[in-house]
């Protein structure tokens, strides 16, 4: 088993902490097992859709780094990108780096 947590606000905001996780899973992965609310990964995480978008914590934001142009691509489809912090979570990847992130899931983009 993982060891890594991550804490999720949802988009009802409720907040999900899950403390058993594996490096190398995406943080989309890692939502949809634990069915918070609003993370739908639709594409299965191709960064294909953009339903996985997240806020990441300001003060995580340097430790996960910018999109690169293919989800950054995605991210200027949705409507509700704070640019700052908006990421896929499909694109960021458990690591010892990331344990005890934060991220908010983002409004449902609807398309």
């Amino acid at each position: 088993m993982g060891h890594l947590k991550v804490t999720f606000t949802d988009t009802n905001g409720d907040t999900t902490q899950v403390d058993d996780v594996d490096a190398g899973l995406s943080l989309m992965e890692v939502a949809k097992a634990h069915g918070v609310a609003g993370i739908m990964g639709d594409c299965g995480g191709a960064c294909a859709c953009a339903t996985c978008h997240v806020y990441v914590a300001e003060e995580w934001f340097d430790k996960v780094g910018p999109p690169d142009d293919i989800e950054f691509a995605m991210l200027d489809m949705v409507s509700d990108v704070q640019q700052d912090t908006s990421r896929l979570s499909c694109q960021i990847k458990m690591s010892d780096e990331l344990d005890g992130i934060a991220v908010t899931v983002a409004p449902s983009s609807g398309f």
